[in-house]
């Protein structure tokens, strides 16, 4: 029992960590003169996939055996999968939840069920611009995910060294995403809104530079320790629900590791700022694609079982459904949350494999 209480426990203090984190992240930004859309894609995608990427380091360069080496493959892998599936699915649904309680207080305003309002799930999520912003992730990622996958399939030599490529390609897309977003700034942006008082200094209505680091990196401190304290009360409670060793790494951990970008997305949907949710999932992809999987490359073997391949055939196919999707500008709240279902795909076809 007090495992499940301690989970719990840990989930609440994610989600006031990531509050307090988004906060001061777009503090962080403005004080750095970044475009609004790489707070979301760089800087806090950054923060938030950084445990992610020590954990994985820890794993492949202290581990004794291939197997404890392989956790940081797994890590590598399952990342990616959730953010492409559960992290925005968990988007879609809050964005549904959110436009139907708007809908309902449109109803009453304009005097019943009789007004004229579009359904809550119809309207798409942009127009054909922020489509366009949007895909540009997806098909960085698709593109460097479908060879980190292919390395995973065969060996030679010289693979480990392939993983600086890994690096050298996050530095071009940080690079590129500065610029573009420095570049579409916009001040009719539907996210461009006044910033919230920083919570380390509320009373102000421009914190001090020194303070909006400070709750940055506190904010980062509790997050990766809740997440790791969070991992650590699965790896005890999958045994205790009867699923094994396996499948609470594959299925349950990967979630976990991903809950931060999970509740900013939450938190900033919440909030009206559609677009720096979606951001912070598409910039923590890149990352996911790139650093885990150069340090996994690096130092180990890189070689992939046949739960593995499958978690990089789902992924897969859940961003040629939103890249299709982005493409006929009919990217919805519903089609949005429809991602999530990838996940379950993925859980089935794990039974065959690990039976």
């Amino acid at each position: 029992m007090i495992h499940f209480v301690l989970l719990i426990v840990c989930a609440v203090a994610i989600y006031l960590s990531c509050e307090w984190f988004v906060n001061a992240v777009e503090w962080l930004g403005e004080r750095l003169n970044v475009g609004k859309m790489a707070v979301g894609t760089i800087l806090a995608a950054f923060g938030t996939a950084l445990p992610e990427s020590v954990v994985t380091l820890v794993a492949v360069t202290t581990g004794t055996t291939d197997e404890a080496k392989n956790i940081g493959v797994g890590a590598a892998m399952g990342g990616p999968l959730a953010l492409a599936t559960v992290a925005y699915g968990v988007t879609g649904t809050m964005l549904l939840l959110k436009r139907r309680k708007e809908r309902a207080a449109c109803l009453v305003m304009a005097g019943g069920p009789r007004a004229e309002v579009s359904p809550p799930g119809g309207e798409t999520l942009g127009d054909a611009r922020d489509m366009k912003r949007l895909a540009k992730d997806q098909k960085w990622f698709l593109a460097i995910f479908i060879v980190k996958v292919a390395l995973g399939l065969v060996a030679f030599a010289f693979k480990p060294a392939l993983g600086l490529l890994f690096f050298a390609a996050y530095a071009v897309y940080f690079w590129r995403e500065i610029r573009s977003s420095k570049a579409a700034e916009d001040d009719a942006d539907e996210d461009a809104q006044e910033l919230e008082p920083l919570k380390f200094q509320p009373e102000k209505t421009s914190p001090a530079t020194w303070a909006v680091v400070a709750q940055t990196l506190a904010t980062l401190v509790v997050i990766f320790f809740a997440a790791h304290f969070f991992v650590k009360q699965l790896d005890v409670i999958g045994p205790m629900l009867g699923l094994s060793a396996t499948v609470t790494a594959l299925l349950l951990s990967p979630i976990a590791t991903e809950l931060p970008e999970i509740m900013n997305a939450v938190i900033w949907v919440r909030q009206g700022k559609t677009k720096l949710a979606l951001a912070n999932i598409s910039g923590s992809m890149m990352i996911q694609a790139t650093v885990p999987s150069g340090i996994g490359l690096l130092f180990t073997t890189w070689h992939f079982d046949g739960a593995l391949l499958w978690s990089g055939v789902v992924t897969t196919a859940a961003i040629v459904y939103l890249l299709l999707t982005m493409r006929a500008h009919k990217l919805t709240p519903a089609r949005l949350a429809v991602a999530a279902g990838f996940y379950g795909v993925f859980a089935l076809g794990l039974i065959p494999l690990l039976a």
